[in-house]
């Protein structure tokens, strides 16, 4: 690793952008040691704090949540700070002119690994950090920024650090659902850093349990519960595995979250558009014409909740992404930019339940809640500023078992297609889980062995429409979804899926529903009522599937079109972690179909089997190959990757065919 720059703790310069006061760079290396990524040539990694004044009087830092009540500093500015990642050629004439933005999960960096195949890897000098090196020989200048306030100190994470509300306190709700037996708690999410307890006995600390999301709730009498250090709960006689347990408990100093949304905003416009030749990636205006932001699973949400706010405007109303990605985001948005925020929560049939995730509108366009009379679309804010983005929504399977996805391009009482801005194309991935699945597939505290599935060569190609949309005015694909004209969406009762013994449905999906917050919530975001009170359910729709129970419209990799099983979205928990039944979080299945006819008939499967459907491995293979080709012509795939999807497909056969 050669290290050209190291200014570590040392400030740059002052910034021409309003928002962007000082760059400090931390360490400068080039990537490889200076290996040629094609005709980007090299690469260089920089790490850098960015600092930020934002000006709270300005009408485009309004939405940003209690921004009038943050410190300021004698100018009335609210400062904080960000960290900034940057992978980008050493010269950036040649680069492809493409901000390529991820919203980081957690804190954590998963482009190389979805685009670039990468092994996951922190250490840059490995070659498994780059795997095929995809986004850099494309010429991607990549970008990350701290976001998410509550991120534990970790090597590789980016970070944001916010100022708190001091003195301001508020009440928060911690849930948790045991896999196993537990006697205590944590009351962060995912490992985050939790809001303390402030008053162990404030009026309304109670625990709650209830046995399903829709369920009553039953008070925990508080003699037999107590917090420990104030971050955890303790019971003594221990927490049932399965059950849903709601901590309710007055916290203080709330982080003002949404400078997490207004520090990507002013990173990307700054990149963009500042004209300042004298600092580091001052200059860059000049060769980075478009951006693209990508977001997978919160991430996903974020830019979705992003839009919704219109911080797709900057400062001056400049247009900060030229084009929007939601990956598996499914009709959610997040708690990303509310008093007490808790942005790693989720939602599910079992995690995240009634947290403002799941609310409406869900669809780019206006629509009326035949409920509420409200009327609502994402994308209603940054129409009216007339900076909209060109958007990619791609869901899988499990997004529309576990997200509520159907949401996103239908109307509101389930009866028809609807939704969808013009300049937007929804992807369905069918058969597919949340993330990408792992072969041989396994059980990890399921009831069946894991979706083996993995879309990322249809990410790849879809990458490419983006960049050709954004940069040449270039039409990608049309959308691929589920459609209610085709019988292709339907309520969960209309599924058709076959009777494969020893396999059950899920007792339902996961449900978006009406929640009521408190009155101050929409309008201020400060939650009032604890626990949040659940009106009525928003109509859930699901893909149909085929007789052997594989989903038929979409995207439909080989997987689903040369089968060699049944792929679904959903998985049950293993009985062992309780609420058998219930949908495994964010988790899909697989049910091979027997080798035989004789072995079929055995286990009296209904599904034909593999030597009923192909002659050979080599007659296997050749409509494999023919699948392959579809997708390449439809533009779904990329040439490139049509050897390593026959790999795949031949590993598959070896190991299902001769079960």
């Amino acid at each position: 690793m050669v290290i050209r720059a190291c200014c570590a703790a040392v400030a740059v310069s002052m910034c021409a952008s309003a928002a962007i006061h000082k760059i400090y760079v931390e360490e400068r290396t080039d990537v490889l040691n200076g290996r040629a990524f094609g005709k980007a040539g090299a690469y260089e990694r920089i790490l850098a704090k960015a600092h930020f004044r934002i000006d709270p009087a300005l009408a485009a830092n309004q939405q940003i949540r209690d921004i009038a009540l943050a410190p300021k500093n004698a100018e009335g500015l609210v400062e904080f700070t960000a960290d900034l990642h940057v992978l980008k050629p050493r010269m950036p004439s040649m680069g492809n002119g493409v901000l390529l933005y991820e919203v980081s999960n957690r804190g954590g960096k998963g482009l190389l690994s979805t685009f670039n195949y990468a092994a996951g890897s922190k250490d840059p000098r490995t070659e498994a950090e780059f795997g095929d090196a995809f986004l850099l020989e494309q010429g991607y200048t990549l970008v990350w920024v701290g976001w998410q306030f509550d991120i534990p100190a970790d090597q590789g994470n980016v970070q944001i650090s916010v100022p708190v509300i001091g003195g301001l306190r508020g009440l928060v709700r911690s849930e948790f659902v045991p896999a196993g037996k537990a006697t205590r708690f944590s009351l962060s999410d995912r490992g985050m850093r939790p809001y303390a307890v402030a008053d162990p006995d404030a009026p309304g600390t109670q625990l709650l349990v209830r046995d399903v999301a829709d369920g009553p709730r039953r008070v925990i009498p508080r003699a037999q519960w107590k917090f420990v250090d104030n971050t955890q709960v303790e019971m003594a006689a221990g927490f049932a595995p399965g059950k849903l347990y709601e901590a309710i408990y007055t916290a203080q100093d709330p982080a003002v979250a949404g400078l997490g949304m207004a520090a990507t905003r002013d990173v990307v416009s700054f990149l963009k558009y500042t004209n300042d030749g004298l600092i580091l990636l001052g200059d860059q205006h000049q060769y980075l014409k478009r951006a693209i932001g990508f977001g997978t699973s919160q991430s996903g949400r974020f830019l979705r909740t992003f839009l919704y706010y219109g911080f797709n405007a900057d400062e001056k109303g400049k247009k900060v992404f030229d084009g929007v990605w939601a990956h598996v985001a499914g009709a959610g948005r997040g708690s990303f930019n509310q008093r007490f925020a808790q942005p790693s929560r989720t939602s599910g049939r079992m995690a995240g339940t009634y947290y403002p995730t799941d609310v409406f509108p869900f669809a780019d366009l206006r629509m009326l809640d035949p409920e509420t009379r409200e009327a609502d679309g994402l994308l209603a804010r940054s129409g009216d500023l007339n900076v909209t983005p060109r958007i990619f929504y791609t869901n899988g399977s499990h997004e529309y078992w576990g997200r509520g996805a159907a949401l996103i391009h239908t109307s509101l009482d389930g009866k028809k297609d609807d939704g969808v801005n013009g300049d937007s194309r929804v992807y369905f991935l069918a058969g597919t889980q949340h993330g990408p699945g792992v072969f041989p597939p396994r059980k990890t505290e399921t009831a069946y062995l894991t979706n083996p599935a993995d879309a990322r060569p249809v990410l790849r190609a879809l990458l490419t429409h983006m960049t050709a949309w954004v940069k040449e005015d270039k039409a990608p694909p049309a959308s691929r979804m589920p459609r209610i004209d085709r019988g292709e969406l339907v309520p969960m009762t209309a599924v058709h899926f076959p009777a494969i013994p020893g396999v059950r449905m899920p007792k339902a999906p996961h449900q978006a529903w009406r929640v009521d917050y408190g009155p101050e919530f929409w309008t201020k975001g400060i939650t009032t009522i604890e626990p949040p009170k659940a009106g009525k359910p928003f109509v859930t729709l699901l893909p149909q599937v085929n007789s052997d129970g594989n989903e038929t419209a979409g995207i439909r990799m080989p997987d689903l079109t040369v089968p060699l099983g049944t792929y679904t979205g959903w998985n049950l928990r293993d009985a062992a972690m309780g609420a058998a039944g219930e949908q495994a979080n964010l988790i899909g299945g697989f049910h091979a179909f027997a080798a035989t006819r004789e072995a079929r008939l055995a286990k009296k499967d209904p599904r034909p089997s593999i030597t009923e459907r192909y002659v050979s491995k080599d007659d296997y293979m050749g409509k494999v190959r023919t699948a392959i080709g579809a997708l390449v012509a439809d533009g779904f795939v990329l040439e490139a990757d049509r050897g390593r999807m026959e790999k795949q497909a031949e590993q598959r056969w070896i190991a299902i065919a001769a079960q």
